[in-house]
């Protein structure tokens, strides 16, 4: 903090850019504002209010379904939601968790979930991939490992289980939207991450708002999508909102993990470079929709869910598993 004072004194006055009133705590450099504790509160509810609207996100009579799993990201925007929602008495508001089966590590994050949803009033709905799978995430991976799986990390199977868990719970809710709490830097990750798999077509499917493009499949909405991820842990931690801070023990597995520490690296060196490959990838996307074409999707196999495939992504890699 003492860093940072220095060098708001170098630059001039510490005094917050948007009220000029209080001392300014907190500073954005890849923005250049100072701001004070209220005014940075209401800089992120603000700026999410503004992203739906940019994007579109909501009707105003939506039964929305936000995924909550008890990490910051999720808790700090079913709280902020959970505001704007009041504005909207024709909207509806219900929160959905997954629990993968982490030992020590899911237990905590659904309580948290659970006290968040009380405090708030809003209804809470819960799914388990034991329920939907027959195996927890723990028993996946002990598989994994005693077959010698060493081409797909065990987030590659809790990613695809986890959004195909999301979607049969937020349709079970009767949800029109499921609201995720994916970030700035999850998204430039993820833009990242598609490009050193080799699945740059991906980028035209991953956007803030997903098509509507099957009556089974809950269209997804990002609205923390331009707030980095340090922001939302800070507006957590001042609005006294309480959250899981014990990270996955699976995800140092992970490349996504790999990325991440590279970004934040080159965030230090370069303010708003999350940003910039963001925008990259909203520039280029309408030109990567045109040369992926129109997307049919068709009911898996075995299970119903929507799939490109005669087998969907996750029986897939089910039925890998138990063979």
């Amino acid at each position: 903090m003492a860093n940072r004072k220095v060098e708001w004194n170098a630059m001039g006055s510490s005094v917050c850019s948007m009220c000029k009133r209080k001392e300014a705590f907190f500073f954005r450099p890849y923005s250049g504002e100072k701001l004070c504790k209220g005014c940075f509160i209401r800089s992120i509810e603000g700026k999410v209010r503004a992203t739906i609207a940019k994007y579109k996100m909501f009707e105003f009579d939506d039964r929305i379904a936000v995924a909550v799993s008890g990490g910051k990201d999720s808790v700090s925007l079913l709280h902020i939601l959970a505001k704007i929602e009041r504005d909207y008495p024709k909207a509806s508001l219900v929160a959905v968790s997954i629990d993968e089966g982490i030992a020590g590590y899911r237990d905590e994050a659904l309580k948290i979930a659970g006290e968040n949803c009380r405090r708030l009033g809003v209804e809470h709905h819960i799914i388990s991939f034991k329920e939907l799978y027959g195996l927890t995430l723990d028993e996946i991976v002990e598989r994994l490992r005693e077959g010698g799986e060493t081409e797909l990390t065990p987030c590659a199977y809790c990613g695809v289980l986890r959004r195909k868990a999301l979607n049969v719970i937020a349709r079970k809710v009767e949800a029109e939207k499921l609201a995720t709490a994916h970030t700035l830097d999850d998204e430039a990750q993820t833009i990242l991450l598609n490009m050193f798999h080799g699945d740059v077509m991906r980028i035209a499917r991953e956007k803030p708002v997903t098509d509507n493009v099957h009556p089974k499949l809950v269209r997804r909405v990002k609205p923390l999508c331009e707030i980095p991820e340090r922001e939302t842990a800070l507006f957590a931690y001042f609005k006294k909102i309480k959250f899981q801070s014990m990270p996955c023990p699976y995800a140092p597995e992970a490349l996504r993990n790999d990325i991440r520490l590279f970004l934040n690296r080159m965030e230090e060196k370069h303010a708003g470079i999350k940003y910039t490959v963001f925008k990259a990838a909203e520039r280029i996307r309408p030109a990567l929709e045109r040369a992926a074409g129109v997307e049919i999707l068709k009911e898996c196999c075995l299970c119903g869910e929507p799939t490109v495939q005669d087998v969907c992504k996750a029986c897939e890699m089910l039925q890998k598993l138990r063979a």
